[in-house]
This record gives C-alpha cells, structure tokens and sequence, in this order.
C-alpha cells in the first residue's frame, strides 16, 4: 500500500515560463513544467488560476479542468514513464 507524505505542506500556487510552483510553508518553491500535465498545459489562464489548496495542504484541485496534483506527486513524478518513482 502506497503512503502519502503529509509533512509537505503547500501555501501557495504560482505559474511562470510555462511551468506550475508550489510554495512550501517550510520556504522551498517546488516546480515543473506545465507539459507533464496535459489538462493544466491545455487550460485558459482562468482556468489555472481556478484551484483550491486542501485544508491540509498536500495537494491542489483545479476545479474547471478536474486535476489534482500534490507537493509529493511533483517531486516523485517520472516525466519519462509519465508515472511517479518512490
């Protein structure tokens, strides 16, 4: 059985040079490009900017385009086999 790590908390979301960022609460920024994320790579401005962080901070939803994405997805995610790497 797969654990989620809930020690990475995420305070905020942010967009620059075609890429998607968490801000940690510990002080880290956490990125990668929007390409790995086809729904978030095909959305309008709006609808990226349409997102709620969960109330404990492990992941987003982006509720017009229905992708969730967490701090730990992102830094485990294998571009290559499109899957994610313990």
């Amino acid at each position: 059985m797969k654990t989620v790590k809930t020690d990475i908390k995420i305070k905020d979301v942010f967009f620059r040079d075609e890429k998607v960022f968490f801000s940690l609460e510990d002080g880290r920024e956490i990125g990668a490009p929007l390409e790995w994320y086809p729904r978030l790579y095909k959305a309008s401005k709006e609808e990226l900017l349409d997102f709620s962080i969960s109330p404990g901070g492990y992941g987003v939803h982006w509720n017009k385009v229905d992708e969730d994405l967490s701090a730990y997805g992102m830094l485990t995610h294998d571009q290559k086999n499109n899957t994610q790497s313990l």
